[in-house]
């Protein structure tokens, strides 16, 4: 969110294009100490990574066996997967730096998809499974489900109008970027050609280059900032079973 706020108004020289996964790791290793940050996000990954699959195998949260209590245990173990993937990321990133942590993984990921049989078709599919995300991201926090996680009543009241606020404007700003991203995707495929996918940072550049796109991408921007508020708020107060 900050380094996207930046990027709209190029603010540091910060452009969309470095605003990706690679970009975040970068910027924060050139603060100072920036090496001991990285090594602390990287240890809070691996264990946000532990934390899901522990929701997954153990049912922590009642979920159940039924059709949707796995789905919903899926969910958490896909999720673990994904920031098990962002830390070995930034461990690679820590050992090599950011000439040798690779390109584009989501337009690597189209490539890969685009190779194989009806590979256009499977190609729009993720697109599809994207926007769906995307378009849940916007619902939950629309309906403020994401407030059952939280002891509200141990927030003051302004502190939990708040995080309300925060989470309902981070929320839908996150699923924005995913339905831009899913987006890309299928116009990925239906010209098949795997360089039009993208990531946070293809995203970012879509919003700045339309009409009045820096303010657009500054408002996306502060909306992400929102969400990584909310987080913060509910790492302190979350209902942990």
């Amino acid at each position: 969110g900050l380094l996207a706020f930046m990027s709209a108004f190029h603010i540091g020289g910060q452009t969309s294009e470095s605003s990706d996964k690679k970009g975040v790791f970068q910027f924060v290793q050139d603060q100072p100490a920036g090496k001991v940050i990285l090594i602390i996000i990287s240890a809070g990954l691996l264990c946000y990574c532990i934390w899901r699959l522990i929701q997954t195998f153990l049912d922590t949260e009642k979920k159940g066996k039924d059709l949707k209590g796995i789905a919903r245990r899926a969910a958490y173990f896909f999720s673990g997967l994904t920031y098990l993937s962002v830390f070995i990321f930034s461990v690679r990133f820590l050992m090599d730096g950011a000439k040798k942590s690779g390109g584009s993984s989501k337009q690597d990921l189209a490539q890969n998809i685009l190779s194989q049989p009806a590979g256009q078709w499977l190609l729009a599919g993720v697109g599809v499974a994207m926007a769906a995300i995307g378009i849940y991201q916007i619902w939950y926090g629309n309906s403020e489900k994401y407030r059952k996680h939280v002891n509200v009543q141990d927030l003051g009241e302004t502190a939990s109008h708040s995080l309300l606020r925060a989470g309902k404007i981070g929320y839908i700003a996150r699923g924005l970027v995913w339905l831009i991203i899913a987006f890309l995707f299928i116009k990925a495929a239906m010209n098949n050609n795997a360089s039009q996918a993208g990531d946070t940072s293809s995203a970012f550049s879509f919003v700045q280059q339309g009409s009045f796109g820096s303010y657009l991408l500054a408002a996306l921007a502060l909306g992400l900032i929102c969400y990584g508020v909310m987080n913060f708020t509910r790492a302190a107060f979350e209902r942990f079973r």
